[in-house]
């Protein structure tokens, strides 16, 4: 009976509940044994699988919610990896991305400032603080990286913002809607405080970014920033941030900006 790390977090006991139900409800129809373990120190969902549809099973769940490598073994140069963003608050040098490697201690990748000013400030010389603003950074947001640099006699990894991910942040620019990212909530929960704050008409749509991460798409004129008191009070555990095309074309004074490199 196999172990594997989700790509997904669990925020608290009642989201670990709540997915539990919903991989069972997933792999319902398959001869397998799931059984949700708990999560790591930081979070990460853990499950066992067994049965004769196990392998069918683990590469469903592959693609479609993913799984983090277990060990330093597993990272490799220039594959590409999803992760969430830590630590963001104590970094000004680099950004920190948790992959779910926790053996045989627990590894992050990093970003380097002077990388990320190339890749998503058209080489200008922003601050960590001012990058993390303009995409909407916060603790646990889900990011894909391609990997650099793999160090294992100084249990280094560096990476760089993938392509898929730089192209993603280009489609929701030119979208010129404003999303509100929600981190740890379920997209029911995300639906209700959406409806009792009579916001309907304002959004478009609620986009997954991972298990417990969603973006919030709002209709267009339909600023961002004000939905957060509205529909926040009734997500008093999640966290949020905004990505804003509006401040990003003001910020590469009206440029298209990620150039793809």
């Amino acid at each position: 009976m196999p172990t594997v790390t989700l790509f997904a977090k669990a925020y608290n006991n009642r989201r670990l509940d709540s997915f539990d139900k919903n991989l069972r409800s997933t792999l319902e129809g398959l001869k397998v044994e799931v059984k949700t373990c708990g999560a790591t120190a930081r979070g990460w969902i853990q499950i066992s699988v067994s049965g004769e549809d196990e392998n069918v099973a683990l590469r469903y769940l592959d693609d479609r919610i993913g799984l983090c490598p277990a060990s330093f073994e597993d990272i490799h140069r220039f594959s590409t990896i999803k992760g969430r963003i830590t630590n963001l608050e104590n970094s000004r040098s680099e950004l920190r991305i948790d992959m779910g490697v926790f053996s045989p201690s627990i590894y992050d990748t990093t970003i380097p400032l002077a990388r990320l000013q190339a890749q998503l400030a058209d080489g200008r010389k922003t601050t960590l603080k001012e990058i993390a603003g303009l995409f909407g950074f916060s603790e646990n947001l889900p990011i894909t990286v391609k990997i650099d640099n793999v160090d294992k006699d100084k249990s280094l990894i560096e990476a760089e913002v993938a392509e898929k991910q730089r192209r993603h942040y280009i489609a929701w620019a030119e979208s010129m809607l404003d999303r509100l990212l929600i981190l740890g909530s379920s997209h029911s929960g995300i639906e209700l405080a959406v409806e009792q704050a009579g916001l309907n008409r304002d959004v478009v749509n609620i986009e997954p970014l991972g298990g417990f991460e969603y973006a919030v798409v709002c209709k267009l004129g339909t600023d961002a920033v004000g939905l957060i008191p509205r529909i926040g009070k009734n997500l008093r555990n999640a966290s949020m941030a905004v990505f804003s095309p509006r401040r990003i074309f003001t910020f590469f004074e009206n440029k298209l900006p990620l150039p793809i490199s």
